[in-house]
């Protein structure tokens, strides 16, 4: 153990910058860095249209900030997800991986997503629960203003 503690640090102090990558990316489960080198559904729909609902988090404490959106279809099934997330990995994973499973659900199938649904699917630690817990935030947001956005039509 001695001898793993002592590479580790002999790796931090290095000024290569590709061993200190080497190290951080260690720490993220394969799920994660899936997700962040291949984020899927990243970009923004057209926030006007009465049939896409956006939701914009963020948590203070560590400065991520998460914008999910949701197109919903007449008979109420979500047909496209984008987002985009300023945050680090475990951020942008949970976002892109909430996106994903929305998809081809209906609106109150997508309310019953859980973060620990998240975090388990994504092996998150207990210090990056937060990450998983601003997607559900997110998607809740966004199927909010979708259904603000219906009533609002429906009064017209």
């Amino acid at each position: 153990m001695a001898y793993l503690f002592s590479n580790i640090w002999r790796c931090l102090c290095m000024r290569n910058r590709a061993a200190l990558n080497v190290v951080q990316t260690a720490s993220y489960h394969a799920n994660v860095i899936d997700h962040y080198e291949n984020p899927r559904n990243v970009g923004s729909l057209d926030k006007k249209d009465r049939n896409v609902g956006t939701g914009l988090v963020g948590a203070p404490a560590c400065g991520d900030v998460m914008k999910l959106q949701i197109k919903v279809d007449d008979d109420g099934k979500i047909i496209d997800a984008k987002f985009k997330t300023f945050g680090c990995g475990s951020a942008i994973a949970s976002s892109s991986l909430a996106t994903e499973w929305v998809k081809g659900k209906t609106v109150d199938e997508a309310l019953k997503l859980k973060n620990t649904d998240i975090a388990k699917e994504l092996s998150l630690p207990p210090v990056k629960l937060h990450c998983s817990m601003l997607a559900e935030d997110a998607i809740k947001a966004a199927l909010s203003d979708y259904r603000i956005k219906q009533q609002e039509a429906d009064k017209k």
